[in-house]
């Protein structure tokens, strides 16, 4: 049940990430909604490594690089 809480956040943050990169004419404001949609790719990440190998910490990792 949590597994969809995440992903649905997710689609969230890229949505309005993509919304506010498409719609701003401020630069700082550009950036920041590249973070979000960075961020929620990252939350995706985590995401599925948890799902799919709770053992390892290779979507941790990864996340921790790209930030």
């Amino acid at each position: 049940m949590m597994f969809e809480h995440v992903l649905f956040l997710s689609v969230y943050l890229f949505s309005i990430g993509i919304y506010g990169l498409i719609t701003s004419r401020n630069m700082v404001r550009a950036l920041i909604c590249l973070e979000l949609i960075l961020n929620s790719i990252n939350l995706n990440l985590v995401t599925f490594s948890d799902l799919f190998d709770s053992r390892q910490l290779k979507g941790d990792i990864f996340a921790i690089f790209v930030i």
